[in-house]
């Protein structure tokens, strides 16, 4: 696989991000893997590779970006009251989903210039933070975003503007919603909330409850990763981007 850093121009700036594709038989299918809170990692870079290794062009942007360079946290940054978190939060805290969706489209811009990026249709999904970007952009984006996956996604409803439950309906392309059992930030009353109106959207897609799990549960480094649902959250995954990109 062929993998570099790289700054992409965006209308506030410009934007590191990480990008990886195979190095055969090109082009390749875009998908954008949008972060979560703690922010870029080598954990997130190794989840870009693995998506590269079965045939994606893989986009991991530091959506934290407008505050800076230095918008990399060490690892307790997930230890409450650390002062990396208490840094991270700072700059988290003031995020918003209109500026994302403005990086969104930004991002679309450059990989149409890309030989290598196939054009045409896209998937995005997005972790804690980002799962309401993910969804939100599917909705915002309905001719180029052909799959959209939230994985433990915080505040799915919500009264921020553009909240992913305002705008399930917009969506076309194919919707994934996989939110834990164990989850302070997507507590249960506001699941079932969320999956009444999916249903009522008519959208071909799916929430899916992880049982017993924890928010985070995917991530390999993280106190509360389980293998067998961070297994599962790979194979759902894949399998949509396989059905809606090919």
């Amino acid at each position: 696989m062929i993998e570099e850093i790289r700054d992409l121009t965006t209308r506030a700036g410009a934007m590191e991000t990480f990008l990886v594709r195979p190095d055969r038989h090109g082009p390749h299918p875009v998908v954008f893997l949008l972060m979560d809170a703690p922010g870029i990692r080598e954990e997130l870079y190794d989840m870009a590779r693995r998506l590269c290794s079965v045939g994606y062009y893989v986009v991991l942007p530091n959506l934290y970006y407008r505050a800076g360079r230095d918008t990399k946290y060490g690892p307790d940054v997930t230890t409450k009251g650390s002062p990396e978190q208490a840094r991270m939060r700072a700059v988290r805290t003031k995020m918003s989903i209109p500026p994302v969706m403005q990086d969104f489209a930004d991002m679309l811009a450059f990989v149409d210039s890309q030989p290598e990026a196939k054009a045409g249709m896209v998937g995005t999904h997005g972790y804690c933070m980002s799962g309401p970007y993910s969804l939100a952009a599917a909705a915002r984006y309905p001719d180029r975003v052909a799959a959209a996956a939230s994985f433990y996604g915080t505040w799915l409803v919500s009264e921020n503007q553009e909240s992913p439950h305002l705008n399930l309906g917009r969506a076309r392309g194919e919707l994934y919603i996989a939110c834990a059992e164990h989850d302070d930030l997507a507590p249960l009353p506001m699941v079932a909330e969320l999956k009444e109106l999916f249903d009522k959207s008519g959208n071909s897609g799916e929430l899916e409850m992880y049982s017993e799990v924890h928010h985070g549960f995917a991530f390999p480094q993280r106190w509360c990763y389980d293998k067998a649902a961070a297994e599962r959250h790979w194979e759902r995954l894949i399998a949509l981007y396989r059905r809606r990109l090919g």
